[in-house]
């Protein structure tokens, strides 16, 4: 047996049993990999698929404990390369990001110019995505580090640790009749034409979760991933618009737009960071952690990769 054959099951999984994206994937011919995964299953004397003629159809059982095996592997593979890279390369390399557009624009910049003026010789990649895909990049490794608001912590192969908190605003045109109310309620916004993200992205699910919880029904005319584009259409007129606290502050506040506090109607939300459970991270991927909250410590992080981190809350 041999690495290959490993890497040609686990691609044919994530491909959804389709052995001619796996192949695809692995810049290789849909044969070789077939006679590679076939040689694998007789050395092993047991069936890792099952198979309806010369079609894939599922996993077996015992093919589910060769693919946790697999998983192990390849992952400590690929920690000894890290391994090898920091200790020859002497923190160089490049660092891979996976994130939303919310945090990749309004968050990052900051940190990255950090660790780049820190550590001049490693090269950043900046992967955005929802949050869902951006656990996913972290889980087939095109990522080493991934931060963001929704669904990280659902994912039992990560490691995850709340990174800052953060509420959402509301945004009006300057002449919007409810600029004048002290206080304005869920019931106000309700009646509104409003603009805000896509159900995947920056804390959308609190949103829809404080109507709900009133049993009221917003009218949600526009939704995007981008609050820059959010606020654009409110200066159009075509409703209020719910964006991220980040996307209204400091050098993106916008002269044509009056931002008023959500948290009392919306709650307040955690960034978190995350990491795939068991990879080796290079020093200044912990540098770079540090960068995102001074909440976070390399100590810390490496603590949590090894298990201990219930007890670490903002």
């Amino acid at each position: 047996m041999n690495l290959h054959q490993f890497r040609f099951v686990q691609e044919a999984v994530r491909r959804n049993l389709n052995l001619t994206e796996a192949a695809k994937a692995l810049h290789t011919s849909q044969p070789g990999v077939s006679k590679a995964i076939i040689e694998l299953e007789d050395e092993l004397g047991i069936d890792i698929f099952v198979r309806h003629g010369k079609r894939i159809k599922r996993v077996t059982e015992p093919g589910q404990q060769v693919l946790k095996s697999i998983d192990i592997i390849l992952r400590e593979v690929n920690n000894l390369k890290r391994i090898g890279e920091q200790f020859s390369a002497q923190d160089s390399g490049t660092l891979s990001i996976a994130t939303t557009h919310t945090q990749a624009r309004y968050v990052l910049p900051g940190p990255v110019a950090r660790l780049r003026q820190a550590y001049p010789k490693v090269g950043v990649s900046l992967h955005q995505g929802s949050p869902d895909q951006v656990a996913r990049m972290l889980l087939d490794e095109t990522a080493e580090i991934g931060i963001a608001t929704e669904s990280l912590s659902q994912y039992a192969d990560l490691v995850t640790l709340p990174c800052y908190e953060w509420q959402h605003v509301l945004v009006f045109p300057f002449d919007h009749p409810l600029l004048a109310k002290e206080h304005i309620t869920l019931e106000d916004l309700a009646k509104e034409p409003l603009i805000t993200y896509h159900p995947s992205f920056t804390g959308r699910t609190r949103i829809d979760q404080a109507f709900e919880q009133r049993k009221l029904a917003p009218s949600v005319v526009l939704e995007a991933i981008d609050s820059d584009v959010i606020k654009t259409y409110v200066k159009l007129g075509m409703g209020v618009g719910i964006v991220a606290e980040m996307a209204v502050q400091g050098e993106n506040r916008s002269p044509d737009l009056v931002a008023r506090d959500g948290a009392q109607l919306f709650g307040r939300n955690v960034a978190r960071v995350a990491f795939k459970r068991g990879a080796y991270l290079r020093h200044f991927v912990l540098r770079f952690a540090e960068y995102l909250s001074d909440r976070l410590s390399a100590d810390l992080v490496e603590k949590a990769m090894n298990g201990h981190y219930d007890d670490y809350e903002l």
